[in-house]
Order: structure tokens, then sequence, then C-alpha cells
């Protein structure tokens, strides 16, 4: 095999291959079924001109016969007439026309015949059609439904390695996780609220006990004036602050110096009274 001639070969499958693979099912019979209805109005058309010649035929043989007849009553007019003349002239015509209906009859039956094997194609060719229609909708409704099937085949082949469905699991256990976070969240501003509560309690506890020491304590000492009693409210009113260690030994340690020379003054302050 020459080069040219493989490479035809190559050229015709490659194409053939290309035609098969974009060969729509549904589209060909589609046009299969139009191309067949086409030529079944070809096919009608060419009945209906035989059916045409055949009536042709049949009036033109109905005519000759006419004519032969009449010639011959006209033949057996002038035998009564007594003119063979015109007998034997009527005659002749007579067998003229009598030999042109017997070539028409001729005709007309072989038209018939025809026209008859014509019309039995034609129904034949309809009931093809109807048939080639009836497989086309048999043949495109298979059609949709393996490529349905194809896709759906498909779809579950792309889906075989479950990687949506872990996905779906995955975010699942995502969103189980953020609601158990949110919900410990709201379980700890719960018990930190209490303990808040707790505490604030407790500090009142503490200051009410505290204050209660104090006021024992300046009952012992007997240290309760009426300017203390009137410095206290203003004392009340301010709120108190709490102190670290350092600068509550700060505090007593400013108050310890203090005290002796309050103690020294005091003293000088009875002698002046004793003077006087």
């Amino acid at each position: 095999m020459s080069i040219w001639q493989r490479l035809k070969t190559l050229f015709k499958s490659n194409v053939n291959d290309a035609i098969s693979k974009r060969e729509d099912p549904e589209k060909i019979l589609n046009q299969l079924v139009i191309d067949m209805r086409e030529q079944l109005v070809t096919a009608k058309k060419q009945v209906a001109i035989a059916i045409a010649d055949e009536k042709r035929l049949k009036k033109q043989f109905e005519e000759a016969a006419a004519r032969a007849n009449e010639w011959e009553q006209k033949a057996m007019l002038a035998v009564k007439a007594g003119r063979d003349d015109l007998a034997t002239q009527a005659l002749n015509r007579q067998q003229e026309a009598a030999n042109l209906a017997k070539e028409y009859q001729k005709q007309f039956e072989s038209q018939r015949e025809a026209t008859e094997k014509l019309r039995a194609s034609l129904r034949k060719l309809n009931d093809k059609i109807e048939e080639a229609r009836r497989k086309k909708d048999l043949l495109i409704a298979r059609q949709r439904r393996a490529e349905a099937q194809g896709k759906i085949h498909e779809t579950l082949s792309n889906m075989g390695d479950n990687s949506a469905f872990d996905t779906f699991d995955r975010m699942a256990e995502k969103v189980d996780q953020m609601e158990a976070e949110a919900e410990a969240h709201e379980e700890l501003s719960e018990d930190m609220l209490g303990l808040d509560l707790e505490a604030q309690f407790r500090d009142l506890e503490n200051t009410a006990g505290a204050s209660d020491a104090l006021a024992a304590l300046k009952a012992r000492m007997g240290q309760e004036s009426q300017a203390a009693q009137a410095q206290a409210p203003k004392e009340s009113a301010k709120p108190a602050q709490e102190l670290s260690f350092e600068e509550l030994e700060a505090e007593f340690a400013s108050l310890e110096a203090q005290q002796p020379a309050q103690t020294q003054a005091s003293t000088q302050n009875n002698g002046d009274g004793r003077g006087f």
C-alpha cells in the first residue's frame, strides 16, 4: 500500500470517527423521519400523476368506443337509405375508432394495474414511515434514559471517594464543637457571675466585721468623742480605699510617730491648765 493510500485511509477513518462521535441519535432520527415524509410527499405526487393518466386513458377509451358505436349506427342508417358508399365509409371510420378504442383500453388497463401497484407501495411507505416514527420515539426515549443513567453513574463515580460526604461529616463535627464551646462559655459566664456575687457578699461581711471590731476597740480605748462622731458621716460618705500591705504598714508607722507628739502636747496642755 502506497503512502498516499495509507494517508487517504487514515483521513477517512479519522473523519468517520469524528462523525460517529458527533452523531446525535435524536437529531439523526428526527432528520430521517423528515426525509421519509418528504419522500412520501414526492411519492404521493407521482401516484396522483399516475391516477390522472389512468383517468385520462379511461376517458379516451370511452370516447373512442362511443365514436365506433356512432359510426356503426351511421353505417346502418346509410344501408337503410340505400347508400352503400356512405355505409362503406362509415364502417371504415367505425373500424378506425374501434381499433383506437382497443388501444386506449389496453393502455388504460396497464395504467390501472400500475396505479394499483403505486397505491400499494404508497400505503406500504406510509406504514413504514409511521412505524419509523414510533420507533424513533422509542429510541429517543431509550437514548434519554441511557444518558440520564450515564450521568447518574458518572456522578456516583465522581462521589465514589466519599469526599463530599466526608466533608459533610467534618462540618457536622465542627458545628458540634462550636455549639459545645458556646455552651461552655455560657456556663463559665454563669459561674463567674456567681463567684462575683459571692465575693461581693464576702467583702460586705468582712467590711461589716472590721467596722464592728473598730467600734469595739474605740469603746475600750474610750476615744469616741463628739468630734469623731461629727467626722464620722464625712468619712462614711467617702468610699473606703483598700490599701496594700506596704501602704497599710506605712500608715500605721505614721500614726505611731504622731502618737508621742500628741501625748507630749496633751501633757503640756494639762500642765498649763494647772498653772492657771
